[in-house]
């Protein structure tokens, strides 16, 4: 199946509250929305985040192209990660990389996909990076505004 993730994450100070929003698109036209908050976080781990989730709603064989407004991300995944993987998770600077954790994850749930990874600019009026960023941000201000 083929499925299109789109996905935002958002802090309220950074670190903060965070929120992230996931949209999964299938071919048939049918939406998926998910989304959650954490207390104290920050906006690149929320990013993250979002991507891992939705990728968790998909199937080793579906067909994935995933669009993130976070050059954190696309250009982590795409690019710097081989080196962090030889390097045993360090960076160029010889430093532990931040998020490991979250990278961890992420390398694996890519593992042996068919996944493109594509890069919008955030707050440009994209339809589906505009209602990620919305679902986020309703997050934080639920979050915020529980007591909890």
């Amino acid at each position: 199946m083929k499925i299109s993730i789109f996905s935002d994450g958002s802090c309220s100070g950074n670190p903060g509250p965070g929120g992230w929003g996931t949209i999964l698109k299938y071919e048939d036209g049918t939406e998926h929305l998910i989304s959650g908050a954490e207390k104290q976080t920050t906006n690149n781990r929320m990013e993250l985040i979002a991507v891992i989730e939705g990728l968790k709603k998909t199937n080793l064989n579906d067909e994935i192209n995933i669009t993130t407004d976070s050059k954190y991300v696309k250009d982590g995944i795409s690019d710097w990660i081989h080196n962090w993987v030889k390097n045993n998770w360090t960076t160029a600077a010889k430093k532990p990389v931040k998020n490991q954790d979250l990278w961890k994850e992420l390398y694996n749930l890519t593992l042996n996909r068919k996944i493109e990874w594509f890069w919008v600019r955030g707050h440009t009026g994209h339809p589906e990076n505009e209602r990620c960023d919305v679902l986020a941000k309703k997050c934080i201000f639920d979050l915020v505004n529980s007591g909890h």
